[in-house]
């Protein structure tokens, strides 16, 4: 498991700009964004224990969080 924080900065580096300007004139991509932060930040507080939770929770959230991650890279590829 790890404990790194999966910020989609760092998940895809060279799409940071257009990540940026997709978020400010792509509402559904900034809502996908948005939702991914929050999912994400959830996963690293469970991992770290700040805000412990069941296994099955947890994994539960890492799906999405994935879900969320394929969804945005589809967007980013096409743009």
């Amino acid at each position: 498991m790890s404990h790194t924080p999966h910020e989609l900065a760092e998940e895809f580096p060279n799409k940071v700009e257009l990540m940026s300007q997709l978020k400010q004139s792509d509402a559904h991509f900034a809502r996908l964004a948005d939702e991914y932060h929050e999912i994400n930040r959830l996963v690293h507080r469970a991992e770290t224990n700040v805000e412990p939770m069941d296994d099955l929770a947890e994994g539960e959230m890492r799906k999405k969080r994935a879900a969320l991650k394929d969804e945005i890279w589809a967007i980013l590829s096409k743009a």
